[in-house]
């Protein structure tokens, strides 16, 4: 629990900066001073114009955090900082498939590509969801 406390507590200064950047971009926009201007308020301009504008931005970011936060679990638990035995961690387990890598090579192979696939997933996952959610691309017709 401490290793994930540490990662998410770490991942949220940097997640919480690219939505706040993203959010200040849209809040300069011409249709967000318009609905300003028509009277509606900061909240509802925030919910119905600002939200639906860096959703993209912030699901690809949250979705590239937990990879990288997949990545560094495993290098602490490899390093042996990380998640304790008897709970399993890819990390750990290669990590203790290194003594054995010219015997065995399987018992190194199998968790280094079940990190490398669930970081790839997790990336094309994010693209995937941004493409899906980006109002530009929807309005244009290219969905």
């Amino acid at each position: 629990m401490n290793v994930v406390l540490a990662l998410g507590l770490f991942n949220a200064a940097v997640f919480a900066r690219v939505a706040r950047g993203a959010a200040l971009a849209v809040w300069r926009r011409d249709f967000v001073r318009a609905a300003l201007a028509l009277g509606r308020g900061p909240l509802s301009v925030t919910l119905v114009h600002v939200l639906p504008n860096i959703a993209g931005v912030v699901i690809v970011q949250g979705t590239v955090l937990f990879a990288v936060a997949v990545l560094n679990e495993a290098a602490l638990s490899y390093l042996g900082l990380g998640i304790q035995p008897p709970s399993p961690s890819w990390g750990k387990m290669l990590g203790d498939a290194q003594t054995f890598l010219f015997t065995s090579p399987l018992q190194a192979i199998f968790p280094g590509a079940a990190i490398a696939v669930t970081v790839l997933g997790l990336n094309l996952l994010g693209d995937g969801l941004r493409d899906a959610l980006d109002p530009r691309r929807r309005s244009a017709g290219l969905l």
